[in-house]
Order: C-alpha cells, then structure tokens, then sequence
C-alpha cells in the first residue's frame, strides 16, 4: 500500500468544499487549516484566469518531519501515510521547521502539531478521505499508487503531472494534473499583496522593527472577521515579481498563511549554549595540553557562570516547547534519528561530567583543603568535559541540518561556525570574569588571545563563508539577502559586525598595561558583553530571517 492523492487542477472550481470538510472530519480549529485552497490570477483586465491548487501535507516518502521529531509523535505508516500522535508531542516545533511546504501548524486547542493525514481513521474503516468523498467535481483522487488497477494509479500513468519543490527530495505524493507553475512554486508571491479576494491587507507603517519579529498585521475581510497576514517581505533587486513591472500579470488572491515556529528564545539558547560549553571546553583543552598552569579559582566561577549558562540553556529550550510539562519524554522515549534526541543527551552528559568536575574543584576550594580532588580524577573529568562540550556546541548545526524546509541553515560550515562562537564565548566570559575575580595571568592572556582569535576567525566566516558565497538553492539567496540588504540589515551589520565583532576587537586592542587595573577590567568586561550581544544579533537574524520566507 502506498496511498497518495492526485488533485486534477482541470476540473477544480475552487469552492473550498475539502476545507470545510476537512475541518468537519477532524475538528481542525479556526485560525489553522489542514487543506486549504490557492487562488492565482493571472493576465490583466479583461483577459484573466485563475487557477486553484489544493495545498496539505504531502505525505512524502522520505519525510523530513519524521526524522527530525525527537518522540515520535511524528511518525509514518505502513501504507505511507504520514500520521501524528498529539498525545506524545511535546510542540517543539521542529517538524514545522523541517516540512518545505508550510503543511504543518500547532493547533490552538491542543499545543501540539497537526496537519492533514489522509483521513487514516476513515482509511482503517475502508473509507476514502473525506475531501475526496466532498468534491464535486472529483478533482481529488486518494488511493494507492502501487495498485495498477487503481483510480489513481491510472490517472497518473495517462497524465502529466507535477509536485511540489521535488528538489527537496522529499518525493511528494500529492500529485498535480495541469498544476499551476506560478502556484507551485511559493516564493514568487514572496512581496506580500496589496489586496487578497476578501481582504485588504494592511501595510506596516515605516519599517519593520530589526529589534523583534515583526507584527504580524490583521486585516478585515468582507464578513468582518480579522485575519493574520505576515509582515511584509522584501525581494532583492531586479526580482520579477513585485513592483510594478508584474504586478497585474500574476496575483495571489487567496491563500492560507502560516505562524513563524521558532522566536527569540532560540537564538538566546545559541548564546547561553556557546558561554557553557565554551568555559569548559576551553579550560579542559588549556590545562589538558599545558597551555597555562591550573587555576582554581577560574574553574570555581567560571565553572560556576557556564553552570548557570547552561541551566539557562535547558530553561530557554522547556520554555520554547508549546507543550513544556512533556519535555522529559525526550530522554524517556527518544527517537535517535532526531538531533534534538542526540543534542538533549549531549547536553545531559555535557552538564553531568561539567558539573562534577567543577562539584570536586568548588569542594576542595571551598573547604579549606579539607578535600582535595585527586589530579588523575581531575585530568579524567577534564578529557571527559572537552568532547562532550565540542559535541554540545556544535549539535545545533546539525538539528538545523535537519530543519530542510529552511534552506539558508543547510551551510556545511556551520559546526565549525558554532564552535567558534562558543569558543568566543568562551574566552570573553573568562575574560570578563577576571574583570571581578583575580584569574592567572597566562590563563588570561591565553583567554585574551583565544578571544581575539575567534573574534577574527568568526568575522571571516560570517562575512566570506556564509554570505559571499553563492547559495545552492533560491531560497537561502532570498535569505541571505534580507539578513545583508533587507529588513534585517540593521541588526546585520550594526548588531553583529560592527557591535559584535569590530567593537570588541578595538577594546582589545587597548594595550592592559596602558589603562588604570580598574579601567582596564571595565575594558575586558566591555568587549566580553558587547560580543554575547552581537551574537545574539546574528543569532537572531539566521534564525527568523529564513522563517519569513514562504514554502507554499
């Protein structure tokens, strides 16, 4: 069985009859839709057509939301349906991260993912789905595409049909007969329209505020009732659609729109997750190899500051969860496939090593001498802490990896940008840190440098790796473009370059001999924040601005 569905764009009238019924089947809430419609007209007055093109998940056969949910709650069927199980979801939001088309939202009612599948109660009772009972003109066809004599088997052996975004390498199963191109492909409506069918949309007055994401704006349709429409998106220059040069040849007129997942916890969580791992990891790789001599008052707080940097990491990542009292269900069904499994109990390991080493080093500082940790234990724990705090640095890159449906986090250099930062992050706390306590001088100065290092190294990364490159893929060009000339530009260029990286490094460029001890420490412990805000800057702007462009 492999059951799929083929949407004939020929014979659908656009009535909404597998909306409603969708809605009906499945209680699916106001505000989210399961199915929904697409208008697009095309031609100028009086010469205009529309087309219509049913939009839903595509129950693909390599689905990338599966892989990515860390407890199965997303999961696929014998019979290739793609299913989920609100009862298990903990709402983290990554399947809506990893879909490239749009086809998943978070129910209102529930906190948890939905999306259409297939009617699959309706399957197991020997049914057909209850949009492709409702249409009346049959323009949906669901059945089983490896039956030869089935309906649908045979309307896609006799026809010409097309999917959505196949270069994803999802393999789609909702197939189109005589499918739009211009609907097909979402990113030529990426400039929000002036007016949908049965709304005027609202503009933003000025723009749109680089500080937070961007209201989304509400707009009265004919009936009275508001709906949500996203802020509006920017197109690079020369782009053919938009402006005045396309604008009545090709017009969205009706469309469903869709929640940005992930807000600015997860950028914060970057940060607090770089301060942690990059402590620990840069004074068990210092002391491992000899670099400078062991300090202990440095491993006490600044043991100390990674600790709370990584509680706040794990506060940042529970809060995010739309369905937070099920965060453990990670650790106690996890599907291993899914980074966000792998970087949980990275994280668990990484914290449970940390925290012992700097448990037994704060003992034997803080009693006097009463207790002293044994050098071979602290060696062991050291060794132990460096790769567990490369793997927790670095695991995001590949969570993103994983998120398909956002092209501009598909960057192979991405480990190593991550553990850059934390290793910039890293060393500005511990030189910061000495702002306030007395740490060694080569362990300072190993910091200093270390600091200086990774400040450059992440500079060129960001500005020559991840940005002067082509992209592979349209979608990560459009990206990319809004963080370094759109709406994003500021936060860019003024946050992170200017804020993040050039001030810090002119800060350390200041001779410390040169300065008072109390100036100097205020120096350091400048340079250190205004890095953590500049990489916040930049988190922020990699995470929401692939978000803003559309996948349907």
């Amino acid at each position: 069985m492999n059951y799929g569905f083929v949407i004939d764009n020929t014979r659908c009238i656009g009535c909404h009859a597998c909306s409603t019924a969708c809605k009906s089947e499945n209680e699916v809430p106001l505000g989210v839709d399961r199915t929904w419609v697409k208008y697009v007209e095309h031609g100028a007055f009086p010469d205009v057509t529309r087309t219509f093109q049913v939009t839903r998940c595509n129950h693909c056969e390599n689905p990338p939301c599966v892989r990515i949910c860390p407890v199965t709650a997303m999961y696929q069927r014998d019979d290739g349906i793609v299913e989920f199980d609100k009862d298990i979801c903990i709402g983290c939001k990554a399947c809506m991260q990893a879909c490239p088309y749009d086809a998943i939202h978070i129910d209102p009612n529930t906190h948890t993912a939905a999306k259409c599948h297939y009617c699959a109660h309706r399957i197991d009772a020997g049914l057909e789905p209850a949009c492709a009972v409702v249409c009346p003109t049959e323009a949906i066809v669901a059945g089983d595409l490896d039956d030869p004599m089935s309906k649908i088997a045979k309307l896609v052996a006799t026809s010409r049909v097309s999917v959505r975004k196949p270069e994803q390498g999802t393999a789609p199963k909702v197939l189109y007969i005589d499918g739009d191109a211009v609907a097909l492909h979402p990113t030529v409506f990426a400039a929000k329209p002036k007016q949908l069918m049965f709304a005027d949309v609202v503009t933003q007055q000025g723009t749109a505020s680089q500080a937070a994401p961007a209201p989304r704006q509400t707009s009265t349709a004919a009936s009275g009732a508001k709906i949500r429409v996203p802020a509006a998106q920017g197109l690079p220059a020369g782009s053919p659609v938009g402006g005045t040069r396309a604008e009545q040849m090709i017009q969205l007129a009706y469309n469903a729109q869709h929640e940005l997942p992930w807000h600015w916890p997860v950028p914060a969580y970057l940060v607090t997750k770089g301060i942690g791992a990059g402590i620990f990891g840069f004074l068990a790789l210092g002391w491992g190899l000899g670099l400078f001599a062991f300090d202990q008052a440095a491993i006490v707080w600044g043991g100390l500051l990674a600790i709370l940097a990584t509680l706040a990491t794990t506060g940042l990542l529970v809060m995010d969860l739309e369905r937070p009292e099920r965060f453990l269900s990670i650790l106690l069904r996890p599907q291993w496939k899914s980074w966000l499994t792998r970087g949980a109990f990275l994280l668990v390991g990484f914290a449970g090593i940390s925290g012992a080493w700097w448990a037994g080093e704060a003992a034997a500082a803080w009693t006097g001498g009463a207790f002293v940790l044994p050098t071979l234990a602290r060696a062991v724990l050291g060794w132990l802490t460096l790769p567990l705090a490369v793997g927790a640095a670095i695991y995001t890159a590949f969570l993103f990896a994983q998120a398909e449906g956002r092209d501009l986090w598909q960057s192979p250099l991405l480990p190593l940008h991550l553990l850059v930062q934390a290793t910039m992050m890293g060393t500005g706390a511990l030189l910061g840190l000495s702002a306030v306590v007395e740490l060694g001088p080569d362990l300072v100065a190993a910091a200093r440098v270390g600091f200086g290092v990774s400040l450059g190294v992440d500079l060129f990364v960001i500005l020559l790796g991840e940005f002067a490159i082509p992209h592979a893929s349209e979608l990560a060009a459009r990206a990319a473009h809004e963080i370094r000339h759109g709406r994003h530009a500021r936060n860019f260029w003024w946050g992170a370059i200017v804020l993040g990286h050039l001030v810090p490094l002119a800060l350390l460029l200041i001779p410390a001999g040169a300065l008072p001890s109390a100036l100097a420490g205020v120096v350091v412990l400048l340079a250190a924040a205004t890095a953590a805000i500049g990489l916040y800057a930049y988190e922020y702007v990699f995470v929401m601005a692939p978000q803003e462009l559309p996948n349907s």
